[in-house]
C-alpha cells in the first residue's frame, strides 16, 4: 500500500477516467470547502484554484460551475478580509450566474448578497443597498413575503 498522498493521486487519476473532469473538480472544490471550513486558507485556496482551472478548461468560462468556484474563491478572500482580492471574484460570479440562468435565479441572490456584504463589512453602504435591495425582490417574488430568506434579505438591508 502507498502513502497518503500517493492514494490520493491514484483515485483523483481513477475518477478523472471513469466520471471525466467536472467530478474531479467537484472532488476538488469538496477538498477546498472542507479546509476552508478548518480555516487552512492556504490549502483551501489551492483547491479552489485548481477547480476552478479545470472548470474553466472543460466546461468554458461562463459556465455555471465556473461561477460556484469563483464564489468559494471570494469567500476565501472575504472571511481573511482580502476585499480587493474577493470582489473581482464575486463580480465575476454574478455576471457569469445572470448570463447563464437569468437574472431571477436564485443563484443569482447568492451572489448578489456575497457581494452586498462585500460592500457592507467596508463600509461602502451605497454600492451595497441596490443589491440587498435586488436580492429582496427576487427572494420575494419567487418565495413570497412570509419566507425565511425573504426575512434574512430584510435584516440585511435593515443592517445599513
Amino acid at each position: 500500500m502507498g502513502t497518503e498522498p500517493e492514494l490520493d493521486k491514484a483515485a483523483e487519476d481513477l475518477l478523472v477516467d471513469i466520471f471525466g473532469y467536472e467530478t474531479r473538480a467537484l472532488d476538488l472544490d469538496n477538498k477546498g470547502q472542507r479546509y476552508y471550513s478548518k480555516r487552512n486558507y492556504a490549502q483551501a485556496k489551492q483547491f479552489f484554484e485548481c477547480s476552478l482551472e479545470i472548470r474553466e478548461r472543460a466546461l468554458g468560462p461562463d459556465h455555471p460551475d465556473v461561477a460556484r468556484s469563483l464564489y468559494h474563491l471570494g469567500l476565501l478572500y472575504k472571511t481573511q478580509r482580502d476585499y480587493s482580492q474577493a470582489e473581482p471574484f464575486y463580480k465575476r460570479s454574478l455576471a457569469i450566474r445572470e448570463k447563464a440562468l437569468g437574472p431571477d435565479h436564485p443563484d443569482v441572490v447568492t451572489s448578489l448578497n456575497s457581494l452586498a456584504v462585500l460592500y457592507d463589512n467596508q463600509g461602502d453602504y451605497a454600492q451595497a443597498e441596490p443589491l440587498y435591495k435586488r436580492s429582496l425582490a427576487i427572494r420575494e417574488k419567487a418565495l413570497g413575503p412570509d419566507h425565511p430568506d425573504v426575512a434574512t434579505s430584510l435584516h440585511n438591508l435593515a443592517g445599513l
